[in-house]
Parts: structure tokens; C-alpha cells; sequence
């Protein structure tokens, strides 16, 4: 398991090595731009060059990039589709030009329509988005089971891949939204059947990337709200059984928690993340 933090640009690209480098991170998250604003950061060629030099030599495996919060790939306004797809294909532009793995996305709100006709929006645009761009991959994200999002089980998420219809696609889990679902995702039995329902439904060899946070809610809540590794319904406990889960070996899994300094994911909490993973692994009697 590639384990990371998601990182700030402010600063430029340039930046983002050093944060990578400062939170001992195997693999990063980073937005594109700024992620509550439809303006797009303009990068050079010189700066995705640069970027993709210095991160030879680093412990830097993976990036991954999440599309902006204001993107609704269902939505059947006319000015929020093109919004979205601009602002959607300008992120796989990055992601190409970073070299990153792909990005990260929430298939989109229903709004007033139906599931069918929202996700027959969010394919299209998802679809167009990918016929402007060469090689970077969409990541569909699960969610917390609200049921005014797409993506609501894993079997509305592989529909949403297959009808997307080419291998630039993926999928990303959250161990919150898991929680929040109603997965157990605290023993080691919970989190084997979960992957096994992953592997029949989806294919494991979609699942790209992890998303690392605890919950500040009960599990089977529907409520999406992020706590520090540890120190929510999760918590350490169930942390060492999802990490130590053997089928995750060399995923990407980043913290978008608030972190334990309460600033965001730091090199703390990625560190708690691998001693964790270390004391599951132990448990589960496997060497690391």
C-alpha cells in the first residue's frame, strides 16, 4: 500500500514535491485548482516538465488528482454541463501533463430527475470529457449512500464504469463513505467481504485508490463528515483491519482527514497510517 496525504498546490506545483517530501508521502492527492471556484489554475509545459523531474528520485510513487467540488456531472443545467465538462477535461489535462494516475470523481447529484436520466447525463459528459483528453483516467468515487448521489452501491457504480465504456476508468473507495454505507470496515472479516463484493461487482482490478478517514458519524449514517485517523467511529482498531487488508498491496491510499494537528493530513497521521498497517499486518500474521 502506497501510503500518502492529500497536499496543497498554493504556491505552485513546485510546492506540492516539498509537501509530498515533508509528509513522508508514498503517493499524493492534490486538486487541480482551486476547489470551491470555477477558474482554472494555468500550467505551463515547463511546470508539468519540472514536476514530472523532480519527483525522479523521491519516495513519490503515485498522484492522483480530485476534481473540484463544483462539478455535477449529472446536472441538467445547460451552463452547469459546461462548466463542469471545461472544468472536468482541464483536470485530465493536468493529470496527463503530472503524469498522475487519473482523477478523482463523484458521478453527480440527481437534483429533480430521475437516477436513469441523471446517469445518463453523467455518462455523457464523463464520456466527453474523456474523448478531449489522450490517457488520463476518471476514478469513480463510492459515496456515503445519501440517495440523491450517483454511485450509491457498488452495483450502480459498475453500471456507471461499464457504461462508460473503456478502460480509462476506475474506481476509488473511501473508508468513511464505507462506514457511513453501513460496510464494516473495522475487522478483518468486514473488510474481506467487502472486497469480495468489489471483486465480484466491480473487478479488483479497477480499484485505484484508497481515500483514507475516519468518521465522526455511526456507521450506516449516510453522513459524510471526516475525522482524524484514530480518532472517530472507525478508529485505530478497525484502521489496523482495513490497512492490513492484503488485496490492498500497492494501492495508492491518501488521508483527506483533518489530520491530528487539526491542519489537514499530516506526516503524523500518515506515519500512524503505516505503524497501523504494520500492527494489522502482524496480526493477520503476515510478514510486511
Amino acid at each position: 500500500m502506497l501510503i500518502g496525504a492529500h497536499v496543497s498546490t498554493a504556491g505552485g506545483l513546485e510546492n506540492v514535491l516539498e509537501r509530498a517530501k515533508e509528509t513522508t508521502s508514498d503517493a499524493i492527492q492534490i486538486f487541480n485548482q482551486s476547489p470551491r471556484m470555477w477558474r482554472p489554475t494555468k500550467y505551463s509545459e515547463d511546470d508539468f516538465a519540472a514536476f514530472r523531474e523532480g519527483r525522479e528520485g523521491t519516495r513519490l510513487q503515485e498522484v492522483m488528482i480530485h476534481m473540484i467540488y463544483l462539478i455535477n456531472p449529472a446536472a441538467g443545467d445547460r451552463e452547469m454541463q459546461k462548466k463542469s465538462l471545461e472544468s472536468l477535461t482541464h483536470a485530465l489535462r493536468v493529470a496527463e501533463g503530472i503524469g498522475a494516475l487519473g482523477v478523482v470523481v463523484h458521478p453527480g447529484a440527481l437534483k429533480q430527475d430521475s437516477r436513469a436520466t441523471a446517469k445518463k447525463r453523467a455518462v455523457k459528459l464523463l464520456k466527453e470529457a474523456l474523448a478531449r483528453t489522450d490517457t488520463a483516467r476518471i476514478v469513480y468515487e463510492n459515496t456515503a449512500g445519501s440517495p440523491q448521489l450517483l454511485g450509491l452501491d457498488f452495483d450502480e457504480t459498475a453500471e456507471l464504469i461499464e457504461k462508460t465504456g473503456t478502460k480509462r476508468v476506475g474506481l476509488c473507495i473511501d473508508s468513511c463513505h464505507l462506514h457511513a454505507t453501513g460496510y464494516d470496515v473495522r475487522s478483518n472479516e468486514g473488510v474481506a467481504e467487502l472486497v469480495d463484493e468489489i471483486e465480484s461487482k466491480v473487478g479488483l482490478d479497477k480499484l485505484l485508490a484508497i481515500h483514507l478517514n475516519d468518521s465522526r458519524d455511526a456507521r450506516g449514517s449516510n453522513r459524510d463528515r471526516h475525522a482524524a485517523m484514530g480518532k472517530g467511529e472507525i478508529g485505530r482498531k478497525g484502521f489496523r483491519a482495513f490497512l492490513s487488508e492484503p488485496r490492498f498491496d500497492g494501492i495508492p491510499a491518501v488521508s483527506e482527514s483533518p489530520g491530528l494537528g487539526g491542519k489537514g493530513p499530516d506526516k503524523a497521521e500518515v506515519q500512524l497510517a503505516r505503524r497501523l498497517r504494520r500492527e494489522g499486518r502482524k496480526a493477520r500474521g503476515l510478514k510486511d
